[in-house]
């Protein structure tokens, strides 16, 4: 139900602050921005933070992230002296040094200053199995948008007269070294609703892109069609997907005539084929004859004989209550399952035998450490990379093979000091009764403190407020930069079933948690934490659901005497930008502070912008009336009313946004600043859905995060 009071939706008096590059909004930005790093940049306790941030994101001893690719892992590196990134590479046994023999492949920030564009890295696309050439994707000031161009990586050039495609989000891949599929903006009608290919084109080298034959067209209500080939000997094979919404897919085999053979499996499920392979994900019941596979199951079976009419499902995997299928990941000869049990990571390694599927675990990290598989190269060998952190654990990278022992291969610098930090895991009651889980991470005298929740008093414990008001830490985040004693910052998602699981933040820790402050995650329905139940529990008119739930975690906080709704901040991007508008305009005194960051706010127009169609199989279409009715009820933007305890808010986006619009978090302060609300705004002119392009702007957006919570959380306006 609508707050009462709320602003009538008729005409949207903001429309014209939708005009991204327009004069009289970038004055309007201009003008916000000028304030809101007035406010803050000019103070020596937020350059400190900012500083210290920034050795963070730049330190030497950061372990380089790698995609394996071949016998070379790749990385891109980014610091004080790169701060766009050097694409480079090492070999897998210079990698294991403790100073890897780097062979730079692209200087971004060379190439920027060359052509006189502020260029931003996004994933480059190999060509198997040479790996002697690659379609670079550049994109201006990090919008999702990019150019994209042929490079050989044995001349570490750009290849004359190769492939090259304008600005656009394209989808491209590798056919052969002459051959690539194309899916662009070709003019009228070549793309969907959603802004993304409708039409994916077969490119021979040499001929003109506009003269590329159509291989496969989509509806122009699709969300996007994509192609690729799979090299793999004696499996090669082309695929076509097309997404027609969010959560709903067809794939086709393309046979050497140009017919397109469909794979039968339900629209909603996600498909995976290597080698004669076929791995099935179901997000609902599937029932093949006499047998019923439940929502959330993954299956495998050989492709030819289900071609064929065969349907030998083996279930490698079945969700229960309090466990879920997260994501699955191939070496040549073994599958590894990723899966959560109430947010905790465990591996498995299933083996095909002639009498089944045989499966051992590969290893969980323990406690409430994360363990994630880095990459794979399916191609070489079996193969792995693992990744295992906590929230107060630094990263390992650890090297290994199903048959072969695991080596240690980087360890990632502890950013501050948790020796007494610990980490809890409790769960709330929302509003029907269903369990949330969420992590606390706090000082142990917080964290060991905490009673149950209908024992709790209402009072933070005397030792949150004591916590680190005692002066410096020993990674130079001193006092002097504000302590966060007693304070809680908290935060989630809840949507398109994406899981928030424990994981080691530089950031949150030297900013947050080493200045005495507790970090919560709310880990609420929408997500994937449990697989496609907890997703759907918050899908279209369930949505509040996901609401209930991170106000029910609010809720038991407080119950359990951890934070008092004045010393509580929370922060959300996003899907989670949309969050915390809605705590904000629905349950504003639960809290104390609230950061937006690149977020979704006005439900009437979101499906007209950029390519806020795609999301409408999660949020529902606001033409449709009744639709409209349930998202009216939540939608931020139209739910601001006179009188309301609203806690003082910062929303942050990005000129160069072109996922989420900026008129979203634009408009949203304008209405705010109407009633005479205690709203900031900062817009970076880059970074596009990130709202940063490198680490000089993540320390700034972070800094301005942590420093506007704390100064709201203790009065402290300066």
């Amino acid at each position: 139900m609508a707050v009462e009071g709320v602003t009538a939706v008729g005409d949207d008096e903001h429309l014209w602050l939708e005009e991204v590059a327009a004069e009289r909004a970038l004055d309007w930005v201009g003008r916000h921005n000028t304030e809101t790093v007035e406010a803050f940049a000019a103070d020596p306790r937020f350059t400190r933070l900012r500083q210290s941030l920034r050795e963070v994101l730049d330190s030497a001893d950061r372990i380089p992230q790698p995609a394996w690719r071949g016998t070379y892992l790749y990385n891109l590196w980014q610091d004080k002296q790169h701060p766009r990134g050097l694409w480079r590479r090492a070999s897998v046994d210079s990698y294991r040094q403790a100073s890897p023999l780097w062979e730079v492949l692209l200087d971004i920030d060379e190439l920027a200053r060359a052509e006189g564009v502020s260029w931003v890295w996004q994933a480059p696309h190999l060509l198997r199995p040479s790996y002697d050439r690659c379609l670079v994707r550049l994109s201006r000031g990090g919008s999702d948008a990019a150019v994209v161009r042929e490079f050989d990586l044995t001349t570490r050039e750009f290849v004359d007269d190769g492939f090259v495609l304008p600005e656009a989000k394209s989808t491209v891949g590798w056919i052969d070294v002459d051959h690539i599929y194309v899916g662009t903006d070709f003019g009228p009608g070549s793309l969907t609703t959603s802004g993304y290919p409708r039409t994916i084109r077969s490119w021979r080298r040499g001929t003109a892109l506009a003269d590329a034959p159509v291989v496969f067209s989509g509806d122009v209500d699709d969300v996007l069609v994509s192609a690729a080939h799979d090299p793999t000997p004696g499996y090669t094979r082309d695929v076509v997907t097309r997404r027609t919404e969010f959560f709903r897919s067809e794939t086709y085999l393309l046979r050497p005539d140009g017919a397109a053979r469909r794979i039968e499996v339900p629209t909603d499920a996600e498909i995976d084929l290597h080698r004669q392979w076929l791995v099935i994900r179901l997000r609902s019941a599937w029932r093949v004859g006499a047998a019923e596979y439940p929502a959330g199951a993954v299956l495998v079976t050989a492709l030819d004989p289900f071609l064929a009419g065969e349907r030998d499902l083996a279930v490698v995997f079945e969700p229960t209550e309090r466990t879920s299928f997260s994501y699955h990941v191939w070496t040549r000869d073994h599958l590894l399952l990723a899966t959560l049990t109430d947010v905790r990571s465990e591996i498995t390694v299933l083996t095909p035998r002639t009498d089944g599927w045989e499966r051992r675990i590969l290893g969980d990290a323990g406690g409430f450490d994360h363990t994630e598989v880095v990459d794979t190269e399916p191609d070489q060998g079996d193969g792995f990379l693992l990744d295992t952190s906590g929230f107060t654990r630094p990263p390992t990278l650890l090297l290994g093979s199903v048959d072969g022992p695991v080596e240690t291969l980087k360890r990632g610098p502890a950013f501050f000091d948790a020796d007494q930090i610990s980490v809890r895991q409790f769960f709330a009651v929302s509003a029907d009764g269903t369990e949330v889980p969420y992590f606390l991470v706090a000082p142990d005298a917080v964290a060991t403190a905490a009673p149950p929740a209908a024992a709790a008093t209402a009072a933070p414990p005397a030792a949150a407020a004591a916590g680190a008001a005692n002066g410096a830490d020993a990674d130079g985040t001193d006092a002097d930069a504000g302590s966060a004693a007693g304070l809680t910052l908290m935060t989630g998602y809840g949507g398109f079933e994406v899981a928030w699981t424990p994981a080691y933040s530089g950031i949150i820790g030297r900013g947050w948690l080493a200045r005495g402050g507790s970090y919560v995650v709310a880990n609420i329905r929408g997500g994937g934490e449990y697989g496609p139940r907890w997703h759907d529990a918050a899908l279209r008119e369930n949505r509040p659901r996901a609401y209930e739930d991170f106000a029910a975690v609010a809720t038991d906080l407080v119950a359990r005497g951890l934070t008092t709704p004045d010393r509580l901040g929370i922060f959300g991007g996003s899907n989670g930008g949309l969050l915390m508008g809605v705590m904000l305009t629905r349950y504003p005194e639960l809290f104390g502070a609230i950061v937006g960051q690149v977020p979704l706010l006005d439900m009437r127009r979101y499906h007209k912008l950029l390519a806020g169609a795609s999301w409408m199989a999660e949020y529902g279409d606001p033409d449709d009336p009744a639709d409209w009715a349930f998202l009216r009820g939540y939608s931020p933007y139209h739910n601001i009313a006179p009188g309301r305890p609203y806690p003082p808010t910062l929303f942050v986006t990005s000129t160069r946004d072109d996922r989420v619009h900026p008129g979203h978090a634009r408009k949203m302060v304008a209405r705010l600043r109407e009633h005479g609300y205690d709203v900031s705004y900062y817009e970076n002119v880059e970074g596009g859905h990130g709202a940063a392009a490198d680490n000089a702007q993540q320390a700034f957006k972070w800094a301005l995060l942590l420093e506007f919570v704390r100064r709201a959380l203790t009065a402290d306006r300066r």
